[in-house]
């Protein structure tokens, strides 16, 4: 499938309506970044593609691509449902415009977005875009990637959303991310070690250096 692909867009042939729906969902996700970047959007209209399982590139190109092809519909009450299979690589910016559209998201959708964007959403922007789905919310709260957005939010905001979300940020504390690597350090762990256990003692012979003198 993918030679033939390749195949045809060599030959010159444009992708358009009537070549995206013999790729269909099945085999969209075999178009490189430069055959995805080739596909004219109002061709979008016409076709019925499902990029979920795609990588985050070709899910990015096709929201940008589906986002210029609706864009006439953009304040249309059908404008969601259009956008929605391309949601996926929708950047920050766009959710939060969309959550203030009463779009009632489901949670299948949420929890597959782009993750930088929906790590910068507020509780209140999640609140806007789950809308009467906003309960199942609590369902997910110790699952990626639901658990990982908790985690940076202030306890406070998530509090006023009413469904029992714990392990915001508190007042006056701040969640750091430990880091997947090991630091590496000029001292050997040892050293520092010592050091450590010998500070106390230090600092008490100075202490008592300091009185008698």
């Amino acid at each position: 499938a993918s030679a033939a692909i390749k195949r045809y867009v060599e030959l010159g042939n444009a992708l358009n309506a009537t070549a995206l729906d013999a790729i269909g969902t099945r085999y969209v996700c075999l178009l490189n970044a430069t055959e995805v970047e080739a596909i004219h959007p109002p061709s979008l209209k016409l076709a019925s593609l499902d990029p979920s399982a795609c990588s985050q590139e070709t899910k990015n190109i096709l929201y940008k691509k589906a986002k210029e092809a609706f864009s006439g519909q953009h304040r249309s009450p059908a404008y969601y449902e259009l956008i929605l299979p391309y949601l996926g690589g929708a950047p920050a910016a766009d959710l939060q415009a969309l959550s203030k559209d009463n779009v009632n998201m489901n949670m299948s959708t949420f929890v597959t977005l782009r993750r930088e964007s929906l790590m910068s959403l507020t509780p209140s922007e999640v609140q806007g875009l789950l809308g009467l789905n906003l309960p199942e919310l609590a369902q997910w709260q110790y699952r990626a990637p639901v658990r990982q957005w908790i985690q940076v939010q202030k306890q406070s905001e998530l509090d006023k959303l009413h469904i029992g979300l714990t392990g915001g940020t508190q007042e006056g504390y701040i969640n750091i991310v430990s880091p997947r690597f090991t630091a590496q350090s000029s001292a050997p762990l040892g050293t520092v070690a010592m050091a450590f256990h010998l500070l106390p003692a230090l600092l008490l012979s100075f202490l008592m250096v300091s009185i008698l003198s």
